[in-house]
This record gives structure tokens, sequence and C-alpha cells, in this order.
């Protein structure tokens, strides 16, 4: 599964009922290189069954001495439970390389205002955004608008109140929750559109040229986000998401390019071919992994680029793609998980 690395894990911290951080060593002489907001697919062998997900680091790259990911447990999630329950220090796991375009470059000669909204888990990559920029970009604002149910859901909170007081103005705090008890004060409810259009107005006022909004969260918040700050008139160049569901293909949209027959497709591994016969209901990225096929993917809904192939030849049709810039697409690159081929003489490889 492309360029993988094998990190021992330093420490377990449990931050919630529900919720770990998992703290890797970094390796002595070739330390993982990542930006704040990437993530890792990691590699188990669950019962006998090799698994992979992927998890956004919630450490901060030029500041956490470890790499870390923080995991919240699903219920009946296999994995998710597993590292909640059964991962602990000493343990070597196998990854691939850092990945991921919900990210932003650190600038210490810049002073904008980086607007962050999350909920749950959603939290993670933000957390090591707003570190980031907090701490090496000096003239910059963070501004974290966090989504749960109770104060003892909120993940970081104890890191998050440091943060707080050691940055003052420079870091604006804002909670909204769902189920408080009798003595909180705070937002309630749900973050919605009426949610975002009131809290970005509480906001200190930057330049729209300098203000960046980053949303992660459930699929549902991050629309009402969207339209909230459409409201207000931001432009969407300036607002990045992360998808922490993954959202299959619908019928409607697989039938709407129009194939009907089963196509054969040729992915290029390791200087190895792999002959595929992909149906039409079917993506190449699901059809590979049928097939045993070790390969790199994560959100599985056109986002994270962790499955991007170049075509080499053939025609590929994507029901999604929100991932890739219109320039990788002229270049000729698809995600596999919303990829379908639309020619028997499909050719890809990962990358």
């Amino acid at each position: 599964m492309g360029d993988t690395i094998s990190l021992k894990v330093k420490e377990v911290v449990r931050e919630t009922s529900d919720s770990v951080t998992v703290h890797f060593k970094q390796p002595l002489f070739r330390k993982v290189k990542y930006k704040p907001g990437q993530f890792l697919t990691i590699n188990f062998e669950i019962d006998g069954k090799k698994v992979s997900r992927s998890y956004s680091m919630s450490s901060a790259p030029n500041l956490d001495n470890t790499v870390a990911v923080t995991v919240k447990r699903v219920q009946g999630g296999l994995v998710s439970n597993y590292v909640n329950d059964k991962v602990s220090a000493g343990m070597s796991i196998s990854m691939m390389q850092p990945v991921g375009k919900f990210t932003l470059e650190v600038d210490k000669n810049l002073q904008r205002h980086i607007v962050l909204f999350g909920a749950g888990s959603g939290i993670t990559p933000l957390m090591s955004i707003l570190k980031s920029v907090l701490f090496f970009e000096p003239k910059s604002t963070v501004s974290l608008v966090y989504g749960n149910r109770r104060t003892d859901n909120i993940i970081f909170q104890k890191q998050l109140q440091e943060l707080k007081q050691k940055f003052g103005d420079r870091f604006n705090l804002v909670y909204c929750l769902t189920q408080p008890d009798r003595s909180w004060t705070g937002l309630t409810g749900r973050i919605d559109e009426a949610v975002t259009v009131n809290v970005v107005n509480m906001l200190p006022k930057f330049d729209a040229a300098v203000t960046e909004y980053f949303l992660c969260g459930p699929d549902g918040m991050m629309e009402n986000i969207k339209s909230g700050l459409a409201k207000l008139k931001v432009s969407t160049d300036k607002i990045h998401f992360e998808s922490f569901t993954s959202s299959n293909e619908s019928e409607e949209a697989i039938a709407s390019l129009g194939e009907t027959e089963t196509h054969q497709v040729t992915i290029l591994m390791d200087g190895t071919e792999h002959k595929l016969a992909v149906p039409p209901n079917k993506s190449i990225l699901d059809t590979a992994l049928d097939e045993g096929l070790d390969m790199a993917f994560s959100c599985q809904s056109g986002l994270c680029t962790a499955c991007r192939c170049k075509v080499k030849s053939g025609v590929v049709k994507m029901t999604g793609g929100d991932g890739l810039t219109q320039e990788e697409i002229e270049e000729g690159y698809v995600l596999i998980c919303v990829g379908h081929p639309g020619s028997d003489d499909v050719i890809v490889e990962p990358g």
C-alpha cells in the first residue's frame, strides 16, 4: 500500500470516556514529515483480518515531539474500539506516509484570521492547524467553534483552555453544546446556519481577503455552515472542508454516468499489472479491494485524495472528486473511489 512506515507507540492518553490519543515515537534518523491537518492511513491486524483506517493527526509538525492521532469510539466500530481498548505503549504499527489536502502552509510573516468549525472528533485536524498557526504565525488570530453533546465530551478541553490562557485575544474559543447541564451559559444546539452567522458576526473583524475557514465534522453540519457562510458572502475559495463520514455513491449518481457494461481495468502497482473486470455498479476501488489488492484509500467519497491515480490509457468517469484541483484533473488524475471505467482500455497507476 504505497510507501509504508512503522512507528512505535510511545503512550496512549485517555481524552474522554470514549476517545484516546495515540502518541507515536518519531524515528531518530527519518522523522515523519507532514503538514497540519493531514492524516495517516494506519494498518491493523484484528482477529486475523487486515484492516486499514485513516485518522487525522492531532499533533502539530515542528512543535510536538510525537506523531499523534486521536480516535473516538464508534458503536460497533471494529477499529475504533480496538484502538480504544487494545492499543498500548510499545506496539509497532504499520501505516502509510501522511497525505491530505485539508491543510495550510504556515508563514510567520502572515497576519490572517483562521476560523475553524468542528464537532466531536472533527476537532482532530483542527487541533493540528490551530496549534501550528498560534505558535508559528505570531501575527495571526485563530477562532475555534466546537460542537459537542456535553462538556465531558469535549476532546482536548484542558489543552484548549491552556492555549486560550497562553494566547489570549489571539485565540477565540467558542463551544456549542446540544445536551448541556443547567449551569451551562454558552451556546446551545447544533452548529447550524443561524449559529454560523451569529458566531462569525461575534468574532473579531478581519478583511475577507485574509480570513479562511476550515470545517470538519458530519456532512450535514458542514453543509449548514457553508450555507451560513454563503449568507455572509464568504467566497467559496476561502472555505476548506474535510468529511469524517464515508458517503457511498448513490445509485442515481452511478446511473448518471451512463455506463451499463463491465469494462476491463489494469492497475499498475509496484511494477505489476493487475487486471480487473469492473461492473457498472461498482467503483474501480471497490472492485480492487474485493480482489484483494492492497490499495490506498480513506474517505471513499472523493474528498481526501488517498486513492488518487493517473490515467495512463482509456476513459475514467467520476461521480464526484471535489478533492482534486482543476489542474490535477487536466493532468489526467482521478479518484478511483468514485471512478468508473468508460472504456475497455483503462490503465491507471496510483500516485
